[in-house]
Protein backbone atom coordinates (compact mmCIF):
# COMPACT_ATOMS: atom_id res chain seq x y z
CA UNK A 1 0.00 0.00 0.00
CA UNK A 2 2.99 2.54 -0.83
CA UNK A 3 4.05 4.37 2.12
CA UNK A 4 0.92 5.17 3.37
CA UNK A 5 2.11 9.12 3.54
CA UNK A 6 -1.07 10.15 5.67
CA UNK A 7 -2.81 8.33 8.29
CA UNK A 8 -5.53 9.75 10.43
CA UNK A 9 -5.41 8.90 14.43
CA UNK A 10 -8.62 8.52 16.20
CA UNK A 11 -7.69 8.23 19.78
CA UNK A 12 -11.18 8.17 21.89
CA UNK A 13 -10.11 8.41 25.76
CA UNK A 14 -11.74 8.52 28.83
CA UNK A 15 -12.29 11.69 29.22
CA UNK A 16 -11.57 13.03 25.82
CA UNK A 17 -11.41 12.85 21.65
CA UNK A 18 -8.62 13.40 19.58
CA UNK A 19 -7.90 13.61 15.96
CA UNK A 20 -4.78 13.83 14.17
CA UNK A 21 -2.86 13.55 10.79
CA UNK A 22 0.20 11.74 11.16
CA UNK A 23 2.52 12.16 7.99
CA UNK A 24 5.43 9.78 6.63
CA UNK A 25 7.68 12.27 8.18
CA UNK A 26 5.67 11.72 11.54
CA UNK A 27 4.61 15.37 11.49
CA UNK A 28 1.33 15.16 13.42
CA UNK A 29 -1.35 18.20 12.55
CA UNK A 30 -4.92 18.11 14.74
CA UNK A 31 -7.83 17.88 13.59
CA UNK A 32 -11.04 19.55 14.51
CA UNK A 33 -13.78 17.20 13.38
CA UNK A 34 -14.34 14.40 11.35
CA UNK A 35 -16.61 16.64 8.81
CA UNK A 36 -13.18 18.73 8.25
CA UNK A 37 -10.63 16.42 6.72
CA UNK A 38 -7.80 16.89 4.77
CA UNK A 39 -7.76 15.40 1.56
CA UNK A 40 -5.20 12.19 0.84
CA UNK A 41 -5.48 10.03 4.08
CA UNK A 42 -4.65 6.62 3.32
CA UNK A 43 -5.92 4.81 6.06
CA UNK A 44 -6.79 5.45 9.73
CA UNK A 45 -5.77 4.04 13.11
CA UNK A 46 -7.70 4.00 15.84
CA UNK A 47 -6.49 3.28 19.70
CA UNK A 48 -8.20 0.77 21.40
CA UNK A 49 -7.67 0.08 25.26
CA UNK A 50 -8.36 -3.43 25.77
CA UNK A 51 -8.86 -6.49 22.95
CA UNK A 52 -10.13 -8.69 25.09
CA UNK A 53 -8.12 -12.05 25.63
CA UNK A 54 -6.75 -11.60 21.86
CA UNK A 55 -2.93 -10.58 22.31
CA UNK A 56 -1.63 -8.49 18.92
CA UNK A 57 -0.17 -5.38 18.60
CA UNK A 58 -2.87 -3.98 15.63
CA UNK A 59 -5.56 -5.45 13.52
CA UNK A 60 -7.83 -4.37 10.01
CA UNK A 61 -11.25 -3.63 11.49
CA UNK A 62 -12.68 -6.79 10.24
CA UNK A 63 -15.70 -8.67 11.42
CA UNK A 64 -13.87 -11.33 13.20
CA UNK A 65 -12.53 -8.42 15.51
CA UNK A 66 -15.46 -7.59 16.49
CA UNK A 67 -15.83 -9.87 19.34
CA UNK A 68 -12.66 -9.17 20.90
CA UNK A 69 -13.78 -5.05 20.97
CA UNK A 70 -16.81 -6.20 22.54
CA UNK A 71 -15.75 -8.28 25.01
CA UNK A 72 -12.72 -5.63 25.81
CA UNK A 73 -16.17 -2.85 26.22
CA UNK A 74 -17.13 -5.02 29.65
CA UNK A 75 -13.84 -4.80 30.68
CA UNK A 76 -12.77 -1.35 29.93
CA UNK A 77 -16.38 0.84 29.47
CA UNK A 78 -15.04 3.95 29.40
CA UNK A 79 -12.34 3.62 26.63
CA UNK A 80 -13.99 0.99 24.39
CA UNK A 81 -17.43 1.85 24.21
CA UNK A 82 -15.93 5.35 23.50
CA UNK A 83 -14.18 3.91 21.15
CA UNK A 84 -16.75 1.69 19.46
CA UNK A 85 -18.66 4.85 18.72
CA UNK A 86 -15.88 6.60 17.35
CA UNK A 87 -15.05 3.72 14.60
CA UNK A 88 -18.91 4.11 13.26
CA UNK A 89 -18.39 7.62 12.28
CA UNK A 90 -14.97 7.13 11.10
CA UNK A 91 -15.83 4.42 8.72
CA UNK A 92 -19.10 6.70 7.83
CA UNK A 93 -16.33 9.48 7.11
CA UNK A 94 -13.70 7.24 5.10
CA UNK A 95 -15.06 4.20 3.91
CA UNK A 96 -13.03 3.15 1.42
CA UNK A 97 -10.10 3.08 3.24
CA UNK A 98 -8.48 0.94 5.94
CA UNK A 99 -8.97 1.05 9.77
CA UNK A 100 -6.72 -0.67 12.05
CA UNK A 101 -7.71 -1.16 15.66
CA UNK A 102 -4.00 -0.71 17.41
CA UNK A 103 -3.83 -2.01 20.97
CA UNK A 104 -2.94 0.52 23.87
CA UNK A 105 -1.94 -2.89 26.01
CA UNK A 106 0.41 -5.24 23.96
CA UNK A 107 3.54 -3.26 25.17
CA UNK A 108 3.15 -5.17 28.25
CA UNK A 109 2.60 -8.69 26.72
CA UNK A 110 6.51 -8.70 27.68
CA UNK A 111 5.78 -9.03 31.13
CA UNK A 112 6.94 -12.18 32.98
CA UNK A 113 4.35 -14.34 34.22
CA UNK A 114 5.49 -13.36 37.75
CA UNK A 115 4.13 -9.98 37.20
CA UNK A 116 1.00 -10.55 35.46
CA UNK A 117 -0.25 -13.45 36.71
CA UNK A 118 -2.96 -13.17 39.53
CA UNK A 119 -3.08 -15.08 43.11
CA UNK A 120 -6.12 -16.73 42.29
CA UNK A 121 -8.09 -20.21 40.83
CA UNK A 122 -6.52 -21.13 37.58
CA UNK A 123 -9.85 -21.62 36.13
CA UNK A 124 -10.68 -18.33 36.53
CA UNK A 125 -7.63 -17.24 35.42
CA UNK A 126 -8.08 -19.49 31.83
CA UNK A 127 -11.77 -19.38 31.53
CA UNK A 128 -11.94 -15.47 31.83
CA UNK A 129 -8.21 -14.42 30.82
CA UNK A 130 -8.33 -12.80 34.54
CA UNK A 131 -4.57 -11.56 34.47
CA UNK A 132 -3.11 -8.23 34.74
CA UNK A 133 -3.19 -6.66 30.99
CA UNK A 134 -1.63 -3.39 31.41
CA UNK A 135 -2.96 0.13 29.63
CA UNK A 136 -1.38 3.51 28.56
CA UNK A 137 0.76 0.88 26.65
CA UNK A 138 1.49 3.54 23.90
CA UNK A 139 2.44 5.85 25.46
CA UNK A 140 4.90 4.26 27.61
CA UNK A 141 6.23 2.81 24.43
CA UNK A 142 6.89 6.52 23.51
CA UNK A 143 8.58 7.54 26.38
CA UNK A 144 10.67 4.21 26.53
CA UNK A 145 11.80 5.43 23.17
CA UNK A 146 12.82 8.88 23.87
CA UNK A 147 14.61 7.71 26.85
CA UNK A 148 16.70 5.04 26.34
CA UNK A 149 18.07 3.63 29.71
CA UNK A 150 18.17 0.82 31.14
CA UNK A 151 15.64 1.06 34.49
CA UNK A 152 13.26 3.32 33.48
CA UNK A 153 9.56 3.88 35.97
CA UNK A 154 7.04 6.19 33.67
CA UNK A 155 4.26 7.31 35.64
CA UNK A 156 1.60 8.75 33.22
CA UNK A 157 -0.72 10.79 34.90
CA UNK A 158 -3.96 12.02 33.92
CA UNK A 159 -7.69 11.48 33.71
CA UNK A 160 -6.11 8.24 33.88
CA UNK A 161 -2.74 7.19 36.22
CA UNK A 162 -0.45 4.35 35.49
CA UNK A 163 3.21 3.29 36.63
CA UNK A 164 5.17 1.18 34.66
CA UNK A 165 8.44 -0.39 34.89
CA UNK A 166 10.05 -0.84 31.57
CA UNK A 167 13.59 -2.81 31.79
CA UNK A 168 15.80 -2.11 28.66
CA UNK A 169 13.00 -0.75 26.64
CA UNK A 170 10.28 -3.63 27.44
CA UNK A 171 7.44 -3.50 30.21
CA UNK A 172 8.61 -6.22 33.19
CA UNK A 173 5.23 -4.30 35.48
CA UNK A 174 2.84 -1.65 35.60
CA UNK A 175 0.07 -0.83 38.11
CA UNK A 176 -2.84 -1.15 36.25
CA UNK A 177 -4.59 -4.28 35.99
CA UNK A 178 -6.94 -6.71 34.43
CA UNK A 179 -9.16 -3.54 33.80
CA UNK A 180 -7.94 -0.10 34.06
CA UNK A 181 -9.58 0.45 37.58
CA UNK A 182 -6.51 -0.95 39.53
CA UNK A 183 -3.52 0.83 40.79
CA UNK A 184 -2.90 4.55 41.34
CA UNK A 185 -6.27 6.59 42.32
CA UNK A 186 -6.68 8.71 39.17
CA UNK A 187 -9.33 11.65 38.22
CA UNK A 188 -12.34 9.75 39.25
CA UNK A 189 -10.88 6.17 39.45
CA UNK A 190 -10.53 4.69 42.83
CA UNK A 191 -7.40 2.94 41.95
CA UNK A 192 -6.76 -0.48 44.14
CA UNK A 193 -9.34 -1.16 47.09
CA UNK A 194 -9.46 -4.24 49.26
CA UNK A 195 -12.10 -6.45 46.90
CA UNK A 196 -13.08 -7.75 50.70
CA UNK A 197 -14.43 -4.25 50.76
CA UNK A 198 -16.51 -4.52 47.40
CA UNK A 199 -17.34 -7.25 48.55
CA UNK A 200 -19.13 -6.01 51.48
CA UNK A 201 -20.97 -3.12 49.80
CA UNK A 202 -22.23 -5.64 47.59
CA UNK A 203 -23.88 -7.25 50.80
CA UNK A 204 -24.99 -4.10 52.30
CA UNK A 205 -26.98 -3.56 49.03
CA UNK A 206 -25.44 -1.73 46.83
CA UNK A 207 -26.00 -2.61 43.38
CA UNK A 208 -22.51 -3.95 40.61
CA UNK A 209 -24.43 -1.03 38.57
CA UNK A 210 -23.99 1.40 41.54
CA UNK A 211 -20.50 -0.09 42.38
CA UNK A 212 -19.49 -0.10 38.75
CA UNK A 213 -20.22 3.46 38.55
CA UNK A 214 -18.93 4.81 41.99
CA UNK A 215 -15.46 3.11 41.48
CA UNK A 216 -14.94 4.21 37.95
CA UNK A 217 -16.63 8.11 37.57
CA UNK A 218 -16.84 9.14 41.65
CA UNK A 219 -13.44 8.24 43.37
CA UNK A 220 -10.39 9.38 42.81
CA UNK A 221 -9.78 12.65 42.80
CA UNK A 222 -12.57 13.63 42.52
CA UNK A 223 -13.93 12.25 45.43
CA UNK A 224 -10.65 13.79 47.61
CA UNK A 225 -11.39 16.99 46.72
CA UNK A 226 -9.39 17.86 43.76
CA UNK A 227 -5.68 18.29 42.85
CA UNK A 228 -5.03 21.39 44.62
CA UNK A 229 -6.67 19.95 47.75
CA UNK A 230 -3.84 20.07 50.54
CA UNK A 231 -4.39 16.17 51.39
CA UNK A 232 -5.46 15.09 48.44
CA UNK A 233 -2.58 15.52 46.80
CA UNK A 234 -0.32 14.70 49.46
CA UNK A 235 -2.37 11.36 48.96
CA UNK A 236 -2.26 11.13 45.07
CA UNK A 237 1.97 11.70 45.12
CA UNK A 238 2.21 9.25 48.13
CA UNK A 239 0.30 6.22 46.38
CA UNK A 240 2.41 7.18 43.25
CA UNK A 241 5.58 7.23 44.57
CA UNK A 242 4.62 3.85 46.13
CA UNK A 243 3.79 2.35 43.07
CA UNK A 244 7.01 3.83 41.58
CA UNK A 245 8.96 2.22 44.45
CA UNK A 246 7.60 -0.95 44.08
CA UNK A 247 8.46 -0.77 39.82
CA UNK A 248 11.67 0.14 40.62
CA UNK A 249 11.98 -3.46 42.60
CA UNK A 250 11.14 -5.09 39.75
CA UNK A 251 13.68 -3.05 38.08
CA UNK A 252 16.49 -3.92 40.78
CA UNK A 253 17.09 -0.31 40.96
CA UNK A 254 16.09 3.39 38.89
CA UNK A 255 17.95 5.13 36.16
CA UNK A 256 15.09 7.54 35.26
CA UNK A 257 11.62 8.33 36.78
CA UNK A 258 9.58 9.63 33.92
CA UNK A 259 6.30 11.49 33.57
CA UNK A 260 3.75 12.09 31.33
CA UNK A 261 0.13 12.56 31.08
CA UNK A 262 -1.97 16.03 31.33
CA UNK A 263 -0.99 15.56 35.57
CA UNK A 264 2.73 14.65 34.79
CA UNK A 265 3.54 16.85 32.13
CA UNK A 266 2.29 20.14 33.11
CA UNK A 267 2.89 19.56 37.17
CA UNK A 268 5.83 20.33 38.20
CA UNK A 269 4.76 20.43 41.70
CA UNK A 270 3.43 16.71 41.47
CA UNK A 271 6.67 15.31 40.04
CA UNK A 272 9.08 16.94 42.97
CA UNK A 273 6.59 15.87 45.51
CA UNK A 274 6.90 11.89 43.87
CA UNK A 275 10.83 12.11 43.58
CA UNK A 276 11.25 13.32 46.81
CA UNK A 277 9.50 10.67 48.35
CA UNK A 278 11.80 8.39 46.14
CA UNK A 279 15.14 10.16 47.26
CA UNK A 280 15.87 7.01 49.49
CA UNK A 281 16.49 5.20 46.07
CA UNK A 282 19.57 7.21 45.37
CA UNK A 283 20.19 9.15 42.58
CA UNK A 284 18.28 9.36 39.31
CA UNK A 285 16.98 11.71 36.55
CA UNK A 286 13.78 13.15 36.47
CA UNK A 287 12.10 13.67 33.31
CA UNK A 288 8.72 15.50 31.96
CA UNK A 289 7.97 13.89 28.20
CA UNK A 290 5.23 15.06 26.07
CA UNK A 291 3.65 12.10 24.40
CA UNK A 292 2.77 11.70 21.01
CA UNK A 293 0.54 8.70 20.71
CA UNK A 294 -0.63 9.69 17.55
CA UNK A 295 2.41 8.60 16.23
CA UNK A 296 3.11 5.31 17.81
CA UNK A 297 -0.64 4.27 16.59
CA UNK A 298 0.90 5.49 12.91
CA UNK A 299 3.68 3.85 13.07
CA UNK A 300 1.54 0.50 14.24
CA UNK A 301 -0.74 0.83 11.62
CA UNK A 302 1.81 0.96 8.55
CA UNK A 303 4.02 -1.58 10.01
CA UNK A 304 0.55 -3.53 9.84
CA UNK A 305 -0.19 -2.30 6.22
CA UNK A 306 3.08 -2.70 4.12
CA UNK A 307 3.62 -6.38 5.75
Amino acid sequence: MGNLSLILVVNAGSTSLKLSTVDAEERSEPVETLDDLPDGIAAVGHRIVHFGDLSIDAAVLEDWLDPYLEEGAEVAPLHNRPALEAIELARRALPNVPHVAVSDSHFHASMPAEAREYAIPKDWRDRWDIVRHGFHGLAVEWVAEQLRVPRLVVCHLGGGCSVTAVLDGRSVDTSMGWTPLEGVPMGTRSGSIDPGALLYLVGQGVAVEELDRALNEESGLRALGGLDDAFAFSHFTYHVARAAAAMASALGGLDTLAFSGGIGENRADVRDAVARRLRFLGDFAVEAVPVREDVVVARHVRALLVR
